[in-house]
Formats: C-alpha cells, structure tokens, sequence
C-alpha cells in the first residue's frame, strides 16, 4: 500500500512536501525526493515533470518570502528567526553569506540547514530583482532536488528495500516513520532550549543604558550586526560595530574591566548573548546584552543614527 500510494502520487507529493518545506514548516523533502527518483526506473513519471514540480513547489514558495521581505522588510526576517527550530538560521550568519555571495548563495541555498528561507526573505529585503532572484532560485532548487532525484536512483536498491520492510511491517511502519520524524523535531526543538540556557545571563534595558549614556558613563556598546544591517536600520549612536571573525582587532584597546553592552536585532537577543559570552572567556568580567535589541531601544523612543 505504501509503495503504492508513492508510485501513484509520486509527483504530486513530491510537490506539496517542497512546497511545505520551503514554506517554512519543518517538514523535510529530501527524503521524499530521494524515493521519488528511486522510482523513476518503475516508469509511472519521468524525471523531467518529477524536476518540474520540485522548481515550481519551491518557487512558489520562495516567492513568498521574497515578496514579503520586499513588503515588510526585517521584521519578515526577525519572524523566520524567532519561529525557526533551527538555532544556526539567525539572520546574521545568512545575511554576511548573502552579503558576500549576492543571488548566487541561492543556488547553495537549501543544502544549508536554516538558510534558505531567510535568504529568500533576505533577497527582497535588500532589493534584489526579481527576475534575477527567480533565475537564481530557480536553478538552486533543480540543483537541489536533482541531486536528490540523482542519489534516490543511483541507490535505488537499497531504497527499495527499506521501502519493501516498511510495507511488510504495515502499520508498525507507518508508526515508526512517523516516530522518526517525532525524533527529528524533539532534537531540533532541544537544541534550540540547550543554546537559550547556554546563553542564559543578565541583560540590560534600554532605560538603563540611556541614563548611563545620559550621566555621562557611557559604557562600550557594541553592534553585533552586519553593516548593511547598520546601514538600513539605523544603530545607537557610537555603537561600534564588531564581528566574531574580527573580534581582536575589535577589542584592540579596550580593558578587561570597562562596562560593555552588546546589542543586536535577533530574537531572545541571541547573536548578542553569543558575543557576551565569547567576552567573558576573554577575561571581560562587565559584559551584558541589550534586552530586546535594537527594537527595544526605538521602541522607547530613544535616537538612531545612521
């Protein structure tokens, strides 16, 4: 029943399980993908409306979080972060690959866990054409999922097998293939609590921070975003802006016992948390992130430069 309902609905379902993908539901294709082309030698679809289908689903979908990233800007990105199970897709690691690749990181897109959606939201953010991004889009998921189909056939035995197990066992198959995807979840969803409680510490707010500015003890305050964050939403005034790569070259100067805040614009401050953290193994003992960012701090009405 099951290889039946595959080989009958292959295409179809190839289509939806992308679709839901790359919409942003943690739902992964690939492995559908992979059956899906250990099937084509069964001859009930060819590989070309099979690729099709999977460019369309995903073009459907990326098209999505492009427009609304046009549409609303970083708060479609500050979204996909706070909503994702996967604690590496933060905008700022996506956006300096983005940054530094342009439209081309998309053909690589959806083989990096976490990246995809937020590229694709990040692509209409920063203005990217549209045609250009659909171009490139569109040849990162015949990349993708070519690779798949191509994998799925060349061990299409081995697929099968499993396959012919999985029907044997009938609905204890069915309950173990949904067990493991149980797994998948609970593992992404632990990973996400075990990084929150790692980064665990006090946070300053931004009232704070402003009365310290405005008595005259203004501490070090540091911008863990990219400079094209910087440049299209603004930044505290004499924030300095530093990166994890560059962080030596950062700290140049500065003693082990000043005041740093650390600030950022990602969900549970997350970013800022990571740098505080790598602040206190150097020795840094007055370290704290921004309580809500960056957001936080407009929010209350404070100033911005850009």
């Amino acid at each position: 029943m099951l290889i039946d309902l595959i080989e009958q609905y292959g295409v179809f379902a190839v289509f939806l399980n992308v679709l839901i993908e790359q919409g942003g539901a943690p739902l992964p294709a690939y492995p559908i993908m992979l059956i899906a082309g250990a099937f084509l030698e069964k001859g009930h679809y060819t590989l070309f409306p099979l690729l099709t289908a999977i460019v369309a689903a995903s073009l459907l979908a990326d098209l999505f979080w492009y427009e609304a990233g046009r549409r609303y800007g970083d708060r479609v990105l500050k979204t996909l972060c706070r909503i994702s199970i996967s604690p590496d897709s933060c905008v700022r690691q996506t956006e300096s690959i983005y940054t530094k690749w342009g439209a081309a990181s998309l053909l690589v897109a959806k083989f990096i866990p976490g990246f995809a959606s937020v590229a694709t939201a990040l692509a209409g953010v920063i203005g990217t054409s549209r045609p250009k991004f659909i171009i490139f889009d569109a040849l990162g998921a015949a990349l993708w999922g070519g690779s798949a189909i191509g994998l799925g056939y060349l061990f299409r035995d081995a697929v099968n097998d499993i396959l012919e197990v999985l029907e044997r066992l009938g609905k204890i198959g069915i309950v173990l293939a949904i067990f493991a995807f149980a797994l998948f979840l609970t593992m992404k969803w632990w990973q996400r609590v075990r990084l929150f409680k790692q980064l665990r510490m006090a946070r300053i707010s931004p009232a704070e921070l402003a009365e310290m500015i405005d008595a005259g003890h203004a501490p070090v305050v540091l911008d863990v975003r990219s400079e094209e964050s910087r440049q299209r939403t603004g930044f505290i005034p004499s924030s300095k802006p530093i990166r994890q790569e560059d962080m030596d070259d950062g700290l140049a100067g500065i003693d082990l016992d000043t005041e740093i805040i650390v600030y950022c614009t990602c969900p549970n401050e997350v970013s800022a948390a990571r740098i505080a953290k790598l602040l206190m193994q150097r020795g840094f003992a007055k370290v704290r992130p921004l309580e809500g960012g960056l957001d936080a701090w407009v929010a209350k009405g404070y100033t911005t430069a850009v």
